[in-house]
């Protein structure tokens, strides 16, 4: 038997605060979602003015995230022609996102789930959704 630790939809919430807020602050609405830690979406929300197109995006760079344990932008190099991971975001249904903005959720050492964060540009994506962990892990004393 295997005891999982996830995160929580009150957990979700507060780590769509923080990816919220930063996204405020940079003047980019985001659409945010949040999986749990074998990739299931939890929650999500597409700010007003968030791009139709990034609702999907958003929730693929979450799954990536979780599921492999790793951030999106981590298979950018490799998924490159000629590079070990060349076509890698075509597996899965096309579902693996090789863009920034995806980035695992760790506590105590283990994945308990996952943020993507889609509508800006790579790196605002990602910038908000390490504002989301940072404002998370703020939270629970992390």
């Amino acid at each position: 038997m295997l005891t999982i630790k996830r995160l929580s939809i009150e957990d979700a919430y507060i780590l769509i605060e923080g990816a919220r807020n930063r996204a405020n602050e940079i003047g980019v609405p985001m659409c945010i979602a949040i999986t749990d830690e074998s990739g299931v979406l939890i929650a999500f929300e597409r700010m007003d003015g968030g791009k139709v197109t990034s609702t999907t995006i958003a929730q693929d760079k979450s799954f990536t995230a979780s599921g492999a344990r790793k951030g999106t932008h981590e298979y950018a190099a490799s998924a490159q022609p000629g590079k070990p991971a060349y076509g890698i975001d075509s597996e899965i249904g096309g579902r693996l996102s090789i863009v920034a903005g995806g980035l695992p959720v760790f506590v105590d050492g283990e994945c308990v789930g996952g943020i993507g964060v889609s509508s800006g540009t790579p790196p605002q994506d990602q910038d908000c959704a390490q504002a989301g962990i940072d404002f998370f892990m703020k939270k629970i004393g992390k």
